[in-house]
């Protein structure tokens, strides 16, 4: 074989497979560093980092740069930092969107969203809950069951403390009942206290039980309404009290001046009548002034005899005409007969 037969240049097809070889082998490389690097990251402030060696719990990074192996040897899993508090509203207490749409063939709908009271009552909680995230460890094993676990929480809570309590201890349903009974107020400040410390006992009732969620309630806040077809109740019943209150304060009104008037007239009435009865009295004493004087004369005899003369000519007077007859003569009698008649003599 001759020496230009072995120096003999490579083909363009070898030339080619050399190079793709050369540029797989590049990014082999390229890529065996990037799976090396490809979990040291950086963890933000307000998190941390749980680490799972083949799936076992291994550590928790704080802040800062994390250095671990790649996947599949361990894994990171990244949540929030025990300082951050985190908002969760429970949409399970709303009433679904079928029976938002009045879709009401099945009980299921028809009673979605509402909660019995102790008195029969319906009402409607909306729920937010504040929780920290105090076990990394827990909290990761936990997953994506965390919380569909803290719902179910809400709504027990939610369910006993409702059944424990009547409409008014729950929200403001009748003000005109129990406007001035500081007992029930107070129960209603204590609603959103009850339904945090209730939560909080079945979380501990699940950590006992070897199941904790990791984490620890910050605060729950809860609102409460009626459903739309109980407030316009509600409203109608409110407004008939109020028309009712309003004409019993215009009957008390009306029946205050009546009284008034009635009083007023009364007080005339009787000083009228006082002051007639004071003139009657007069008249009488000044009629009878006289028989009192002739029923007090045993000490005048001659006190009957004056008064006759002073009167019997005025009484004579106003007769037509007038017959004497002697005392002592009895041979005339006198008769009372119809028409004028002269005195007959026997």
């Amino acid at each position: 074989m001759s020496e230009h037969q072995v120096n003999k240049p490579a083909g363009p097809w070898t030339q080619s497979i050399r190079l793709a070889f050369y540029a797989l082998y590049a990014l082999t490389l390229l890529a065996a560093a990037s799976w090396l690097f490809s979990n040291i990251r950086q963890i933000p402030a307000d998190s941390r980092a749980v680490v799972l060696h083949f799936g076992a719990q291994q550590r928790v990074a704080e802040a800062g740069l994390l250095l671990t192996w790649p996947k599949p040897i361990d894994d990171v899993v990244m949540v929030p930092a025990p300082d951050r508090v985190i908002e969760h509203h429970v949409t399970a207490l709303l009433r679904s969107a079928d029976a938002q749409r009045g879709d009401d063939s099945s009980d299921a709908l028809a009673g979605s969203g509402y909660l019995l009271t102790g008195d029969a009552g319906v009402v409607q909680l909306d729920i937010s809950v504040f929780y920290r995230v105090v076990t990394p460890m827990a909290y990761v094993l936990q997953g994506e069951h965390v919380m569909p676990a803290l719902d179910r929480l809400v709504q027990r809570a939610a369910i006993a403390v409702c059944a424990s309590r009547d409409l008014d201890t729950i929200l403001v349903a009748r003000p005109e009942m129990v406007s001035g009974d500081s007992n029930v107020a107070q129960q209603r400040e204590r609603l959103r206290a009850d339904v945090q410390h209730n939560i909080e006992q079945n979380l501990q009732r699940l950590a006992l039980a070897g199941s904790p969620l990791g984490i620890t309630l910050e605060r729950v806040t809860v609102q409460s309404t009626l459903p739309e077809t109980t407030v316009t109740a509600f409203n109608a019943v409110l407004t008939a009290s109020q028309q009712a209150s309003q004409a019993i304060a215009t009957a008390n009104t009306d029946a205050s001046l009546i009284r008034q008037k009635s009083t007023q007239l009364a007080d005339q009435l009787r000083q009228t009548a006082q002051a007639q009865a004071q003139e009657k009295v007069a008249k009488a004493q000044s009629d009878t002034a006289m028989v009192n004087r002739l029923a007090g004369s045993h000490n005048d005899p001659d006190l009957l005899a004056r008064v006759y003369r002073e009167r019997i000519a005025a009484i004579l007077a106003q007769a037509e005409s007038v017959v004497t007859v002697s005392p002592q003569d009895d041979a005339n009698l006198i008769l009372q007969a119809a028409g004028k008649k002269e005195p007959s003599k026997p």
